[in-house]
């Protein structure tokens, strides 16, 4: 390993050595309006460390032993935490260890594409209770719409979810949705642009939360994949269009217009008008571009392609990685991240591929660079974006965030 190589830090290895680095800050406050906070910061730390003691959530938090018996009391009865057995050994009345109630809370993660629509319910604990695909080209509102209900009248009728605990629906979509001109993309698919998405779908009764999908990708990888062990992160998801998500110091990062890590909008010609820009060709849609191109206009699943055809693709990720190399050595160099992750529905072993051809990119095009971050595929990638958007309302009613933090009561 070169000087300039940064440690994996455990990114993407054993999960046997992982340390949940976001117990790291989970300190409470005795700001006025903290209670709620301190809460949320309670909850985190019983969800990161379970199982767990009060004494240890005490120090975890910083918070008083008093403070802490005061909030798992509410968090008990609201069927948020169970108890998990005693811890024995020392001296005096064993200590209760406390745990999360899987079934103490659901939610519901939509993720639109120009490809596809997904649907997952997640439990408390994060796991995966539902997972409804649906491969369809540029999908219609009412089609989004009807996609939902259906579903969400399929989880009603099975039982295997307390409809009345679902925290809300997040959804994960593009910017720009049905304003950029993606090959055979419909000239009706401009409606996408004048539709109030809350109101599509809020005919449930659940609050409905709207985010840039990879946002909500690298929401879900901070939570629950690779983000355990790396608290700065870029996440680049490759879809149908190509985007990027930014995690500093354990919070995504949206920027002042909501849209920080649009990688895909780098223009690469010299072009002023109707320049071609990255995601044309880094993305699914300039992979089946690539494909038909070398002579492959049906090459099937990505996943199953013929001999020739992985050949073929093999050189669209020479030309993707050459591509990215530049963009993502100046993410590397501004942000200095833990790590870069790629998701999305990229099959593994291109992206696997996408990643070793960037990492020997990195070594020969940035060996002046003070430090390379490891490039690695996302742990959470195929489903990043719904699961991602699943964690929204948990993380708008129930985990630590900035926002709600600055909320003043009213």
């Amino acid at each position: 390993m070169s000087k300039t190589e940064r440690k994996p830090s455990g990114v993407g290895f054993s999960a046997r050595d992982r340390v949940n680095l976001l117990s790291n800050g989970l300190s409470g406050t005795n700001l006025e309006r903290g209670s709620s906070h301190n809460l949320r910061v309670t909850l985190q730390a019983i969800r990161l460390n379970a199982p767990v003691t009060k004494v240890e959530l005490a120090e975890i938090t910083g918070l008083t032993p008093p403070s802490i018996t005061n909030i798992t009391r509410k968090l008990f009865a609201d069927g948020l935490i169970i108890e998990a057995g005693r811890r024995r050994g020392e001296r005096g009345q064993p200590a209760l260890k406390l745990a999360i109630n899987p079934d103490g809370a659901f939610s519901i993660g939509v993720n639109i594409d120009r490809d596809h629509m997904t649907m997952v319910a997640l439990d408390f604990l994060g796991e995966l209770r539902l997972r409804i695909v649906e491969d369809i080209e540029f999908p219609m509102p009412d089609q989004v719409r009807d996609f939902v209900r259906r579903n969400l009248e399929a989880i009603r009728q099975s039982g295997d979810i307390n409809m009345e605990r679902i925290a809300g629906i997040g959804v994960a979509m593009p910017d720009d949705f049905g304003a950029v001109d993606l090959p055979n993309r419909p000239s009706e698919f401009g409606i996408w642009e004048t539709v109030d998405l809350k109101h599509l779908l809020g005919e449930h009764g659940f609050e409905v939360i709207i985010e840039n999908d990879a946002t909500a990708a690298a929401i879900g990888e901070l939570q629950f994949g690779h983000g355990r062990v790396a608290q700065t992160f870029f996440y680049l998801l490759v879809n149908a269009g190509l985007g990027g998500g930014l995690v500093i110091d354990g919070h995504s990062v949206i920027g002042s217009s909501g849209r920080s890590g649009e990688i895909g909008f780098l223009p690469i010609s010299r072009v002023r008008r109707n320049p071609i820009v990255l995601q044309d060709v880094v993305s699914l849609s300039g992979l089946f571009s690539h494909l038909a191109q070398e002579g492959f206009s049906n090459p099937g699943p990505l996943d199953k392609l013929e001999p020739d055809a992985i050949e073929a693709a093999g050189h669209w990720v020479q030309k993707a990685a050459d591509l990215l190399a530049e963009p993502l050595m100046v993410i590397n160099t501004v942000i200095d991240p833990d790590a870069i992750f790629i998701g999305g529905r990229l099959p593994a072993d291109l992206v696997n591929l996408l990643c070793d051809r960037l990492a020997l990119n990195f070594r020969h095009r940035g060996a002046s660079l003070p430090v390379r971050a490891p490039i690695r595929r996302a742990e959470l990638a195929e489903d990043a974006a719904a699961i991602g958007a699943a964690i929204l309302p948990f993380t708008n009613r129930f985990l630590p965030n900035r926002a709600a933090m600055m909320k003043i009561d009213a």
